[in-house]
């Protein structure tokens, strides 16, 4: 697979049903494949903490989760297809596996207390071919027996939203743990849940998501600063090259 680097963070270079076809693909396969979809907010962070960076480097699928990525990516004369959403992603991998008839089962993980139930219902009444065979909340400190449940109930696919870099970081620790998909998808479990909207349609095409959550979550104004950290990081990287 062809992947991309944009500021030392490696993103694969897939388009949404390329990425459904390696998903898919993975569930037949007797291992755990780790999947994250980083940012810009999460580029930065990973270039201030080296074990988020090594955990992006060291997954199965890096995907461009931003347009800042796939803008970022044709400024430096590189391309990447399109944004691959982590929520849309596996709303599409649940959509494809439903319309083919293939039973496959999930594990919740994150969220606050009472979120994952219903996430666990949502999700089950929208996809018929789902089962939630097991959920967790994501205020854990000690996850020796989530790790135990999970190992025991083997789901097929493995949704970690305890947020940025935690989850990724988590993931990577556990690699080996007993499924054949694990996503790391921030606070999607909250959509599913009904508890947090989604963006509307046209500001989801334009990719202004980022607005949207400032909007609607003004604490995240903090962290959304590296939103434009980041196009100046890409702009210097782009001269720095150039050069001679």
């Amino acid at each position: 697979m062809n992947r991309i680097n944009i500021l030392g963070i490696p993103f694969h270079a897939l388009t949404i049903e390329e990425t459904l076809d390696k998903l898919e693909g993975y569930l037949g396969e007797p291992k755990n494949h780790i999947i994250i979809t980083p940012n810009p907010e999460g580029v930065m962070q990973a270039r201030r903490n080296p074990d988020f960076a090594a955990a992006i480097k060291g997954a199965d699928l890096s995907l461009a989760d931003g347009t800042g990525i796939v803008l970022a990516a044709k400024f430096i004369g590189q391309k990447i297809p399109g944004r691959v959403r982590g929520y849309d992603t596996i709303v599409a991998l649940c959509e494809r596996l439903t319309q083919k008839k293939r039973d496959f089962s999930v594990y919740l993980l994150g969220a606050q207390l009472g979120v994952a139930e219903r996430a666990k219902a949502n999700m089950e009444a929208r996809f018929s071919n789902m089962k939630v065979v097991g959920y967790h909340h994501g205020f854990f400190t000690d996850d020796t027996s989530i790790i135990d449940e999970i190992n025991n109930l083997a789901p097929d696919i493995l949704l970690v939203c305890i947020g940025m870099p935690r989850a990724e970081l988590w993931a990577t620790k556990h690699r080996d743990i007993n499924t054949r998909i694990t996503m790391c998808l921030g606070g999607a479990m909250d959509i599913m849940a009904g508890e947090v909207p989604l963006a509307p349609p046209f500001m989801r095409k334009i990719g202004l998501e980022w607005l949207y959550r400032l909007m609607t979550q003004p604490s995240r104004a903090k962290r959304q600063l590296d939103i434009p950290r980041f196009v100046l990081a890409v702009i210097f990287s782009k001269f720095r090259r150039q050069k001679p």
